[in-house]
C-alpha cells in the first residue's frame, strides 16, 4: 500500500489523462453520430452509421474502464492517507463524478450494442448521457473548486471541454468516415460537414480558453512565471500545430472533388491530429495537478528565464559520485553508526518517502553533465539521420544504434543513488516516480532504436513494425510533457520545466513527422523526411544548453 501511495501523483496524472482522452472521444463520437452520421443516413444498414455505432460501443467501454480506474486509484489513495474505511468516503465528489461517468458510459454502450433506429427518444437519450459525462468532468475541474464566480468559470470550462470533444474527440470517427465507411454518403459531404463541426469546436475552445486565462492566470507574469502558465503555453503550442494540420485538412476537403489523393492525404493528417490531440489531453490532465497561476505566489521573472537560457559551454566533466549529497550523507551516517556501534543502517534517502532527495552543487553538476552528454548523442543522431536522408554517406543507415548508447548512459547515470550505480536496490527505487519515469524512457529508447535499425538495414520488412519508431518517439514526447521532478524548490522545478516542455513538443513533432514519411502521400513524405531529423538536432541543442543553476 505504501508503494502505491508513493506513486500516487504519477499514477493519478497518467490515469486522469487517459480518462480525459477516453471521455472526450466518447463525447465526440456522440456528437459525430447526432450531427453527421444519422443526418446523412439513408437506411438502417448505412455503412457510416454502422461504423459510428461500433465506434460508440468501443469508446463507451474505454470510458467505463478509465473512469473505473481513476475512481479506484483515488479511493485507495484517500482511504490509505486518512486511515478511514471505504464506506466513509462514498460521498466524495470524485466518487460521485466517477460513478456518473461509469453509469453514462454503460448507457451509451447499451445503445451502441442495440443500434436502434434514430428516433427522437434515442437522440434525447444520447444527449442526456453525453451531458452527464460532461457534467462529471466539470465536477472535478478547477472551476468547481474555485470560490466566487463559479458559474462563469464552469460555463467557460464546459465550452472548452465540449469544444475539444467536438473537434478532437470526433477525429477517430472522421478518420473512419473518410475511408470505406464513408463511400456510401460521399467523402466530400462528410468532410464539409465535419469541417463545420470542427470550426465550431475550435471557437468554443478559444472562448473558454480566454475566460479561463483571465481568471486562472490573470497576468503576463502568471503566464510565464508559474507551472500552470508554463503548461498553458505548452498547450497553446500544441493547439497551433493542430490548427495548422486542421487548416491543411480544410483545404484538402475542398479539393476532394478534384483530386483522388485528397481523401488519403486527409486521413494521414487526421492520424497526426489524433496523436497530437491525445498529447494535449495528457498535458491538460497534468495541468489539473497544479494550482492555478493566480493562486501561486512564488513566481520566476523574465530575468530568471534569461539567465537560465543564456548559452554556455556544456559541462563535459563529471563530479565524483561520492561527492553527491545522498552518497556523502550516507557515508557520514554510516561512519557515525560505526563509531557509536549502533545496530542497523540509517538510510540517507528512502525513495517514495514523500520528500525530495537532498541536493548539493555536485548534484547539479552531475545532472547537467548527464543532460549535456545526452544532448551531444541526440544531436549526433539527428545529424547522421540528415546525412542518411541526403543519401551521400555510406553506413549512415546505422544511426539508430546511437540511441543504444544514450539508453545505456541514462540507465547508469540518471539516478546515481539507485541501482546499478547506487546503494538503493532496483525494486526499492521504483517507489520513486521520477526513477520510474526515467526507466520508462530508457525502455522506450531501446525499443525504437532496435526497431528503426531493423527498418533501416532491411532486417524488418513489415510496414507495421516500421511504425514502432514514430509511435514510441511520440509517446516519449507525450510522457515528457507530464514528467515531474523531485525538487524541493518549485521555482527551480519550473525553470527545468521550461527545458523539458519544448523537448517534449519537438519529440511529438519528430514522431509524427516520421509517421507521415512512412504513411503519407509522396508530397508529404518529401518534407516530413527532413522535419523529424531537424527536430532531433534541435532537441540535442536544447539538452546541450540545459542548466540547473
Amino acid at each position: 500500500m505504501s508503494t502505491f501511495f508513493d506513486l500516487f501523483g504519477f499514477l493519478s496524472v497518467f490515469a486522469t489523462g487517459l480518462d480525459l482522452l477516453a471521455q472526450s472521444v466518447l463525447l465526440g463520437t456522440v456528437a459525430f453520430l447526432l450531427l453527421l452520421s444519422l443526418p446523412l443516413q439513408r437506411d438502417a444498414f448505412d455503412p457510416l452509421s454502422v461504423a459510428t455505432f461500433n465506434m460508440l460501443g468501443r469508446c463507451a467501454l474505454a470510458g467505463l474502464i478509465t473512469a473505473s480506474c481513476v475512481t479506484l486509484v483515488g479511493c485507495v489513495a484517500l482511504t490509505s492517507s486518512l486511515q478511514v474505511p471505504w464506506e466513509n468516503i462514498v460521498g466524495a465528489d470524485f466518487i460521485l463524478a466517477g460513478s456518473a461517468k461509469m453509469a453514462a458510459a454503460c448507457g451509451l454502450w447499451a445503445i451502441a450494442l442495440k443500434r436502434p433506429r434514430p428516433t427522437p427518444r434515442i437522440r434525447i437519450a444520447l444527449v442526456v448521457l453525453a451531458a452527464a459525462i460532461l457534467g462529471a468532468l466539470l465536477a472535478t475541474s478547477h472551476a468547481a473548486a474555485r470560490p466566487g464566480s463559479r458559474t462563469v468559470m464552469l460555463t467557460a470550462t464546459a465550452l472548452h471541454t465540449a469544444g475539444a470533444a467536438l473537434w478532437l474527440g470526433g477525429l477517430p470517427c472522421f478518420w473512419i468516415a473518410i475511408g470505406p465507411a464513408g463511400d456510401f454518403v460521399g467523402p466530400m459531404r462528410v468532410g464539409r460537414r465535419y469541417s463545420s463541426m470542427a470550426i465550431v469546436g475550435v471557437s468554443m475552445i478559444a472562448v473558454g480558453a480566454v475566460v479561463m486565462t483571465l481568471d486562472y492566470i490573470g497576468s503576463l507574469q502568471g503566464l510565464y512565471g508559474t507551472a500552470y502558465g508554463a503548461m498553458a503555453l505548452g498547450k497553446l503550442c500544441l493547439l497551433v500545430v493542430l490548427l495548422l494540420l486542421g487548416l491543411g485538412n480544410f483545404v484538402a476537403v475542398r479539393a476532394l472533388g478534384r483530386s483522388t489523393h485528397s481523401a488519403s492525404r486527409i486521413r494521414r493528417f487526421v492520424e497526426v491530429e489524433m496523436g497530437i490531440g491525445a498529447a494535449a489531453m495528457m498535458l491538460a490532465a497534468s495541468i489539473t495537478s497544479v494550482p492555478p497561476a493566480i493562486d501561486t505566489p512564488e513566481r520566476i521573472t523574465l530575468r530568471d528565464l534569461a539567465e537560465r537560457m543564456a548559452p554556455r559551454w556544456p559541462r563535459l566533466e563529471s563530479p565524483d559520485r561520492a561527492s553527491l549529497a545522498v552518497p556523502e550523507l550516507q557515508a557520514r551516517r554510516d561512519a557515525q553508526a560505526e563509531a557509536s556501534q549502533a545496530s542497523g543502517q540509517q538510510h540517507a534517502f528512502i525513495p517514495g518517502a514523500g520528500q525530495a532527495p537532498p541536493r548539493n552543487a555536485q548534484d547539479i553538476a552531475w545532472s547537467e553533465y548527464n543532460h549535456h552528454w545526452s544532448g551531444l548523442i541526440v544531436f549526433a543522431v539527428g545529424f547522421v539521420a540528415l546525412l542518411h536522408r541526403s543519401g551521400r554517406i555510406v553506413g549512415a543507415q546505422h544511426w539508430p544504434l546511437l540511441f543504444l548508447a544514450l539508453a545505456a548512459f541514462l540507465f547508469y547515470r540518471a539516478d546515481p543513488e539507485v541501482w546499478p550505480a547506487g546503494s538503493i536496490g532496483f525494486l526499492e527505487s521504483l517507489k520513486d516516480p521520477e526513477v520510474v519515469q526515467h526507466r520508462i524512457f530508457v525502455v522506450l529508447i531501446i525499443g525504437f532504436a532496435l526497431f528503426e535499425w531493423g527498418v533501416r538495414t532491411g532486417r524488418i520488412a513489415s510496414h507495421r513494425l516500421a511504425l514502432v519508431f514514430p509511435l514510441l518517439t511520440a509517446l516519449g514526447g507525450t510522457l515528457l510533457l507530464t514528467h515531474s521532478h523531485a525538487i524541493a524548490n518549485p521555482q527551480e522545478e519550473l525553470l527545468i520545466e521550461y527545458t523539458h516542455l519544448p523537448i517534449g513538443i519537438l519529440g511529438l513533432c519528430a514522431g509524427w513527422a516520421r509517421w507521415l514519411e512512412l504513411r503519407g502521400e509522396p508530397s508529404q513524405r518529401r518534407w516530413a523526411g527532413w522535419v523529424w531529423p531537424v527536430c532531433f538536432v534541435l532537441i540535442g541543442l536544447l539538452l546541450i544548453d540545459y542548466r540547473e543553476a
